[in-house]
């Protein structure tokens, strides 16, 4: 036995004249019979006088395959086994009687690993509840056994979109959320309830829909999606604006958000889901409370003299209403940090004369507050966000009404 320093290789001179090689490099100036075993590639190599070609076939075998094979969605699956070699895997997809047999080639991560994208050709034409089968070529064009995959039926109901490896499913309207059988998932959730509507006359804001987000276990079921209505602006003095409708998905029920407090009668601001913004008297009228949980209080009222008499802001999911005269509604939140935010507070009605505007909306859908005699500077809340209205001006004509809420929403999302 001798060790070749520039090829570091084994060798092993046999009495007819030929050279047995063993290493990771083939030998540097070999002879038609030498023999090589390549430990890179793990097979045995004969040399023909002009290239190495293999003596033997690397047989692979196909031990498991993992993952989800969804009708109408591409995914991975993980295929794990032996003698996948280092390139040019084919993996075959079959089923018969969808018409199904497609090749895909991927590059193994290791002999024993690899993952494979299920292409449309399989999954847009794969019916539910049939069975798949699934087995792989390696390089030395060897086949191995088979394994199988049963296809499932996703999840229907809603505006379904796809991104950044979920699936969502976007209710703006009451609905089912349909989950059929073979298919379970933890899912997120954000369920967003109505906002409250602004109150008129230096109204306060209404208040922010309530807003739950967390999990749920999903299975097969059809689960009811009711959405809350928008809550209605104030049109008559003394009378609040008044609460938006709850939201719901199964068991999950977000509360409306409070009206906002009218001046000249029922000042204070309701209770909801976030509280309703109080009106000006100039007194501190009281707020409406938030529910634990799914969002904050309003602001009261404020009396600064000189004009500057004002409604407070409406909560939000994030915060209370601002209540030093600035009048604007309570942030919303963002969910999943998507870059939307849902559930800000209606910003309260100003008097002009002291030189303010009406309230800002908080973030999260909040309409804007007005200020005296120019009620068209007031918004209404943003529809499907559960923002509240914005309170009006004092400005016993049209211009000091309040404006609407926004309806709620609900988004369920799960990972394909």
């Amino acid at each position: 036995m001798a060790e070749t320093s520039a090829s570091k290789l084994s060798k092993r001179i046999h009495t007819d004249g030929s050279t047995h090689y063993k290493g990771a490099t083939a030998p540097a100036n070999p002879v038609e019979g030498d023999l090589w075993y390549d430990t890179t590639a793990g097979a045995l190599k004969s040399y023909t006088g002009s290239e190495f070609v293999k003596v033997s076939t690397a047989i692979p075998t196909l031990t498991s395959v993992t993952g989800n094979l969804y009708v109408g969605a591409g995914t991975t699956l993980t295929l794990s086994g032996t003698n996948f070699l280092i390139s040019n895997l084919v993996v075959n997809f079959v089923q018969v009687s969808d018409g199904i047999d497609e090749d895909v080639t991927v590059t193994p991560s290791s002999d024993t690993a690899a993952t494979v994208t299920v292409p449309s050709s399989v999954y847009d034409n794969v019916t539910a509840g049939n069975v798949v089968t699934i087995k792989v070529t390696n390089s030395d064009s060897a086949v191995s056994n088979t394994q199988t995959i049963t296809a499932a039926a996703l999840p229907t109901g809603g505006t379904i979109s796809s991104s950044g490896g979920y699936r969502y499913h976007t209710f703006t309207s009451s609905s089912s959320l349909v989950v059929p059988s073979g298919f379970t998932a933890t899912a997120d959730y954000l369920v967003v309830a109505g906002g409250g509507g602004g109150g008129k006359l230096d109204g306060g804001g209404g208040g922010a829909g309530g807003y739950r987000a967390s999990t749920y276990s999903l299975s097969v079921n059809t689960y009811t999606v009711t959405i809350g209505a928008a809550g209605t602006g104030s049109s008559s003095a003394g009378v609040r604006g008044t609460n938006g409708g709850n939201s719901v998905f199964d068991t999950i029920t977000s509360t409306g958000g409070g009206g906002g407090g009218s001046h000249t009668g029922t000042e204070t601001g309701a209770n909801g889901g976030s509280g309703g913004g109080a009106s000006h008297n100039n007194v501190s009228a009281v707020a409406g409370t938030g529910t634990v949980g799914q969002g904050f209080a309003g602001g009261t009222g404020y009396a600064g003299g000189g004009g500057q008499n004002a409604g407070g802001g409406g909560g939000g999911a994030a915060e209370i209403g601002n209540t030093d005269g600035r009048s604007e509604g309570g942030d919303g939140l963002d969910w999943q940090s998507l870059g939307t935010y849902y559930a800000g507070g209606g910003g309260g009605g100003q008097e002009q004369s002291g030189g303010y505007s009406g309230g800002v909306g908080g973030l999260g859908g909040g309409g804007h507050g007005s200020s005296n005699n120019a009620g068209a500077n007031g918004t209404a809340a943003t529809a499907n966000t559960g923002g509240g209205g914005g309170g009006g001006g004092y400005d016993s004509g049209s211009g000091g009404n309040g404006f609407n809420g926004g309806s709620g929403i609900v988004i369920i999302r799960y990972a394909i």
